[in-house]
């Protein structure tokens, strides 16, 4: 006797954390994938090019092409019921200047979560994560004055694995956000808000994302790694006046008070 086995049709993705990459992206993910309404579908893909769904819309070899196969992004976005949310997390997203225009035009109503970590935080956990990786032979400070050459390096591409300040110029990027998403549809949390009260941030993403807030949170890190050394005073105060305009700018458009990553 033979079975056959009715193929589940895929759908689109109804959410994603596009960032900010050492921003709590992946606590927030393991947190929302212990929920019984959301399936992450791409949560074990750990490499753009052994596993190109997670780092889908970053791929400019893709979008190249005359027609774009969905096929990658959409294996496994199967809903276990009616109900369930689908969802996916690449932090580069946010950065990478062609993401949202690409995000839209898949799918126009999907929802954007984005954290924001005080910026001179972000670079240093980035910077440590690439010498963890021994991908980054420069020290802090030489590798962050270093970044233009290297970009120039990969252009006209963006930069991948040294973009250590260039990332932390939030306001560019959420402005590109609601150049194609309308508010209602983006939710953008500050990370050291998340990190300090996780279950009331985690409640406020389920609302935003339309389903009952989590009975119990499990036992997730947000943002904990050890670093080998602290940031100095100097190195701190160097990344303070980089970055003390932007942040002028992301607190007029967010209606934020970030006057804690201002702080030397």
């Amino acid at each position: 006797m033979f079975f056959k086995f009715k193929r589940q049709p895929t759908a689109k993705l109804d959410f994603i954390i596009a960032g900010a990459q050492k921003a709590g992206t992946t606590a927030l993910s393991d947190f929302l994938e212990s929920h019984p309404k959301i399936k992450m579908p791409h949560k074990d893909e750990l490499h753009r090019i052994i596993q190109p769904a997670r780092h889908f819309f970053d791929d400019e070899e893709r979008f190249a092409q005359h027609e774009i196969d969905y096929t990658p992004l959409q294996r496994g976005c199967v809903r276990r019921r009616k109900s369930t949310l689908l969802g996916s997390c690449t932090p580069i997203y946010i950065y990478w200047r062609n993401a949202m225009e690409r995000i839209w035009n898949y799918n126009s109503k999907i929802k954007l979560l984005v954290l924001l970590r005080n910026p001179a935080d972000r670079a240093f956990s980035h910077w440590n994560m690439q010498r963890d990786r021994a991908l980054e032979s420069l020290d802090f400070l030489a590798a962050v004055q270093d970044e233009k050459n290297r970009a120039r390096e990969t252009a006209p591409f963006q930069l991948r694995k040294f973009s250590y300040v260039d990332r932390g110029f939030y306001a560019e990027q959420i402005e590109r956000v609601f150049q194609y998403f309308p508010h209602e549809q983006v939710k953008v949390i500050k990370f050291e808000h998340f990190r300090r009260e996780p279950r009331q941030t985690l409640d406020t993403v389920c609302n935003f994302l339309g389903i009952e807030p989590l009975q119990t949170l499990n036992n997730v890190e947000t943002g904990s790694t050890p670093y080998a050394r602290k940031m100095t005073g100097s190195e701190r105060q160097y990344l303070v006046d980089l970055y003390k305009s932007d942040i002028d700018r992301l607190e007029k458009l967010l209606g934020w008070d970030c006057s804690d990553w201002k702080k030397v």
